[in-house]
């Protein structure tokens, strides 16, 4: 699929069954989303814009490079901030807004209960932290806000995505990059991914 990146490395995808199992109690489900945000992230930013520096080693002047522009961590709470101290560790200069959205179990849509993300986010390389892409509800209605800001160019960071919640999203941002550990075959008839990995916040937070 154009435009998204699936991470296979062994590493990832040992953490990732981990993630999966039924058996994995909630601290220890914590612990993992935020260890496979690291490399999620890493991959995610590799075409950040960078300009030139020049550092003085303990021995020599070198060329160097810094980010050029400011970035913006954007987790959809409750689920994402699972992924976000893991994500700080690679760009801890990072600002962070929130957003908050809980699914309507009827519906199946995204209803909004919080907005903390700057009015003005032109200047930011903005990146939208959510562990599942499953209906693809969420992450659009998210996107379309962070849009209406400002935001040039956002970047889509999930664990597990669908391929239904993939192509949703490619309808609404066809040129956002979107980067994930997996890609499941199929939603089930309440909209959760199979095989996936159960209710990301209620398996991370316990409750």
């Amino acid at each position: 699929m154009k435009n998204v990146t699936v991470i296979d490395h062994p590493v990832v995808q040992a953490k990732l069954a981990q993630l999966r199992d039924r058996k994995t109690p909630h601290p220890e489900f914590r612990r993992l989303l935020g260890e496979l945000s690291l490399p999620l992230v890493y991959e995610a930013t590799r075409d950040l814009p960078v300009k030139s520096r020049s550092v003085n080693t303990p021995l020599a002047r070198t060329a160097g490079v810094a980010l050029s522009r400011e970035v913006l961590l954007v987790p959809i709470l409750r689920a994402a901030l699972g992924m976000l101290d893991g994500s700080k560790q690679i760009l801890p200069e990072a600002r962070v807004g929130f957003i908050g959205m809980a699914r309507n179990e009827k519906t199946l849509q995204p209803e909004w209960y919080l907005d903390k993300v700057p009015s003005r986010l032109a200047r930011f390389e903005a990146i939208l932290l959510d562990p599942m892409l499953a209906t693809g509800g969420s992450a659009i209605a998210a996107g379309q806000l962070l849009e209406k800001r400002g935001a040039k160019k956002i970047r889509f960071v999930h664990v597990l995505a669908s391929r239904h919640g993939i192509r949703e999203l490619r309808n609404y941002f066809p040129k956002s990059p979107i980067t994930v550990a997996a890609i499941d075959s199929e939603l089930n008839d309440i909209g959760y991914i199979v095989p996936g990995l159960g209710d990301a916040g209620d398996r991370c937070f316990g409750c």
